[in-house]
């Protein structure tokens, strides 16, 4: 998820008793995390803000995107476990993209040169081409150009090294996960870390993987039943930027769904493709937002659909998004919050190299204010301590 594009009252109650709980493990120990995040890590048996968000976890919910990618390599199981460390209440494992032979493979794109070392690779130099990607032009190595065992030879390089130069410490220590493996790797952790592990994929361009005959819905609900988790209320968020994506997965799996939703002035690639002339600022409308909550669970929109920013960079007033989608009985989860401060509203950058953070904190308490019942974040310890402080007052 997330296109790189840089979201309330207190309820003292619910507030209190999520910094009042403890952090347990598998035995009843507390874990190993220092004061405030262990604080920040707490896990309420309900969530707040009035009872919105997903079952048994905290709101605002904090969700590894890609994992821990601002510390990892993204979309590896580095990145994935490293999340769960910190203490995120979902692991975003799986932008899911097809193999040729049709497995799911986790990739934050299907073009692959950015973020593996194919280029390295002589046996796949013929495979470098260009492709007409949700109408642009792309130039690469595409997944649906190899097969699974010929993805498995290549590892994973962090994909913006100019920003998170220590990541590139860690190029090629991890391969590519299939989504199987994710599956799998889920219940693993949650047998290991005795709380049940969340995560959140996404099904990835899926009209044009479904013209390719590669229809990435009825893969996804396949392994979802497989491995007995197409329920209600299985640990397991669907999200898609392609809204009729999600009307496909709600007619095949009962997992909770959301719509991804890019800036106001964009069109959905589905409703390209069918004509359709809505833009995202026409699902945003309340009569827009209440027929998405007629198939799915909630929206995650990017964060400047919560607070615009003005021409400088800096917020601008809050949006009635909040309001309005909470009106319309869907919950939010925008994206995406990073520590560095190219990605940071203006107001809150501090220095001036590419790799600096600025005032992460700062930022997060003007998005949490706004009532949203969750965040996408590269950083989950930093939204962690973030929340902890909002939530104690």
């Amino acid at each position: 998820m997330d296109n790189d594009q840089a979201n309330g009252q207190a309820r003292g109650t619910g507030r209190r008793a999520l910094l009042g709980a403890a952090v347990l493990g598998a035995g009843g120990a507390v874990l190993g995390l220092p004061g405030a995040a262990a604080a920040a890590a707490a896990r309420p048996a309900a969530a707040g803000h009035g009872g919105r968000g997903l079952k048994g976890l905290p709101v605002p919910t904090i969700i590894g995107h890609r994992g821990a990618s601002g510390y990892r390599p993204e979309h590896t199981f580095g990145s994935y476990e490293l999340a769960l460390d910190l203490g995120a209440d979902i692991v975003e494992a799986g932008d899911l993209v097809p193999t040729r032979d049709g497995h799911l493979v986790c990739r934050h794109e299907p073009e692959i040169g950015g973020t593996t070392d194919v280029a390295s690779h002589p046996e796949f130099a013929g495979r470098r081409t260009t492709k007409v990607l949700d109408g642009v032009p792309t130039t690469g190595w595409f997944t649906e150009d190899f097969t699974l065992a010929e993805l498995k030879t290549l590892r994973a390089v962090e994909r913006i090294p100019a920003n998170r130069p220590h990541n590139t410490l860690y190029d090629g220590r991890w391969g590519i996960p299939t989504f199987e493996e994710v599956l799998k790797w889920q219940d693993e952790q949650t047998r290991k870390r005795g709380r049940q592990v969340w995560i959140y994929p996404e099904t990835k361009h899926p009209t044009y993987f479904r013209k390719l005959g590669l229809g990435l819905e009825e893969r996804v609900a396949k392994l979802l039943r497989a491995h007995g988790k197409d329920g209600r209320d299985a640990p397991v968020v669907l999200q898609s930027f392609e809204p009729t994506s999600i009307q496909r997965l709600n007619r095949l799996v009962d997992n909770p769904l959301v719509v991804l939703l890019s800036s106001a002035d964009t069109r959905p690639w589905d409703f390209v493709e069918a004509d359709d002339p809505r833009t995202v600022a026409d699902l945003i409308t309340p009569r827009g937002l209440r027929e998405i909550a007629g198939y799915a669970r909630g929206i995650g929109p990017t964060l400047d659909l919560v607070i615009p920013r003005n021409a400088d960079g800096t917020l601008a007033a809050p949006s009635t998004l909040v309001a309005d989608a909470h009106g319309a009985g869907l919950i939010l989860h925008p994206y995406t919050m990073r520590n560095e401060n190219p990605f940071l509203p203006a107001e809150f950058r501090r220095g001036g190299t590419a790799d600096a953070y600025g005032d992460a904190f700062g930022a997060f308490r003007k998005y949490f204010a706004t009532g949203i019942d969750g965040v996408f974040t590269d950083n989950a310890d930093t939204a962690l301590l973030a929340r902890a402080d909002f939530l104690g007052g």
